[in-house]
């Protein structure tokens, strides 16, 4: 398929041939495809229904994309670079369909705002798919919380030994966080859902087209209030990529703590084998390959938010050339995300924990010391005096080889006379995790009342 420019009447030469391959964002833009055909039927029937042009001229141009739409769907369009975008691609090709009258499709609208519509429709569907994977997510880590309710380990600070905690109670941190990314995009989604087109280039159009009827066809809350702002505003794929880039600080985190349990050094976790590779030389490795490549690839998408940011730094208003710069980063960010996110969800739902060693782990490192030194205030004694008799206690028990809990009364007694024999009752794993019953603790009773209300 060969013709002129659609825009081409002002100008006397023809494009440069590298500016034009150089210009051209139909290599990354054609994924635009079905929301581009979407939006220009809900337009050309509106500017049937108002009059602009005959409903047999929109019947035409609905029947033409609907071809054009098939055509692309079975392989059989093959994009031009001559026609740099989507845009000009679908409706060069309409023209070529149905003659003269495809070219009165544009009337009314601009690219500026055909795509600013373009962009919204498409990330909306991203964002409901990528709703639906953080669910996912969700319930993976629930489900082990739920299966693990009698598995403690260590809890750390500095990643060093601190409190016992259940393995239920830190998945389910984990779901927390991803419970906020949630509550994020879809706050994102209810704040951009707001119809661009009827823009036109910057200023409105002349015609008299409906918007209000186009935003209702194309499933938008409204429509928005600016023409200059809304063919200028990448709030929405800013706004976005800042989700995306705490989501995969989140799954970073997780990532490092998988990669370090399923070591031969903790030991806490085995990962399905359909999640990890071998060694080409060391027969006895299975590395963790996947939390490693999505703690590599959260990089990529801080990389892609300062880009979108530095882009739309120091553009003034309306629409600038620069902006055909906003896809590639946004379009890559949502391929990341999605693909983090399903992976994720699978390979939480089939890891393997390994109760016995967590336990081992939580006993050693005197976890049980701040029981002692709440036991110490419950009979009377100040905190900061407390905190200095255990401190005392740890020294010897590191001095003698020695955990807490295997103290004599008499050992415990050289360091505070209050410590009477139910200190027992205070330091096992069990006791320490237990005690911790407020709303948000680790006891197993606040964790069961937790998953409760998560089921509901």
């Amino acid at each position: 398929m060969t013709q002129g420019k659609l825009w081409g009447g002002r100008f006397t030469q023809p494009t440069d041939k590298f500016v034009e391959e150089f210009t051209a964002s139909i290599e990354f833009d054609q994924r635009l495809y079905r929301y581009d055909i979407r939006g220009s039927k809900a337009h050309a029937e509106m500017l049937g229904r108002q009059g602009i042009i005959s409903d047999e001229e929109a019947e035409q141009i609905i029947s033409g994309l609907n071809t054009i739409m098939e055509d692309i769907e079975t392989g059989k369009v093959v994009f031009s670079v001559e026609l740099e975008d989507i845009h000009m691609n679908i409706e060069a090709r309409l023209i070529e369909r149905i003659g003269a009258v495809g070219g009165k499709l544009h009337t009314g609208r601009s690219r500026n705002d055909q795509v600013a519509v373009d962009i919204r429709l498409y990330l909306r569907d991203e964002i409901d798919t990528i709703l639906g994977y953080l669910q996912q997510l969700e319930a993976s880590l629930i489900k082990q919380a739920e299966a693990n309710l009698d598995v403690i380990m260590p809890g750390y600070t500095h990643l060093q030994t601190a409190q016992p905690v259940l393995y239920s109670h830190h998945m389910l941190a984990y779901r927390e966080m991803i419970a906020r990314d949630h509550s994020r995009l879809q706050d994102l989604r209810a704040r951009f859902n707001l119809m661009p087109l009827g823009a036109g280039a910057l200023a409105g159009t002349t015609f008299n087209i409906d918007r209000e009827w186009v935003a209702e066809q194309l499933g938008f809350d409204g429509v928005t209030s600016n023409s200059l702002d809304s063919v200028s505003d990448r709030d929405f794929a800013i706004e976005f990529c800042s989700f995306a880039g705490i989501l995969m600080m989140h799954l970073s985190r997780l990532s490092e703590e998988l990669i370090l349990w399923s070591s031969a050094d903790f030991n806490f976790i085995e990962l399905s084998d359909a999640f990890c590779t071998g060694s080409s030389i060391m027969p006895q490795k299975k590395n963790p390959d996947v939390p490693e490549l999505v703690r590599g690839k959260t990089g990529r998408v801080y990389g892609n938010l300062i880009s979108l940011l530095t882009l739309m730094k120091s553009l003034p208003l309306a629409y600038n050339k620069d902006m055909q710069e906003d896809k590639e980063p946004l379009f890559d960010t949502i391929d990341t995300v999605k693909g983090s996110l399903k992976v994720f969800a699978d390979m939480i739902a089939e890891m393997q924990v390994k109760g016995d060693n967590m336990r081992i782990a939580a006993a050693r490192g005197f976890s049980t010391a701040t029981d002692v030194a709440d036991y110490c205030v419950r009979k009377g004694l100040p905190f900061r005096q407390a905190h200095e008799v255990v401190g005392k206690t740890v020294r010897y028990c590191v001095e003698t080889g020695k955990d807490i809990p295997e103290l004599t009364l008499d050992e415990f007694r050289q360091f505070s006379p209050l410590i009477e024999q139910d200190i027992y009752d205070c330091v096992t794993l069990e006791a320490s995790v237990n005690a911790r019953k407020a709303t948000g603790g680790t006891a197993r009773e606040a964790v069961e009342r937790e998953l409760a209300r998560l089921k509901k």
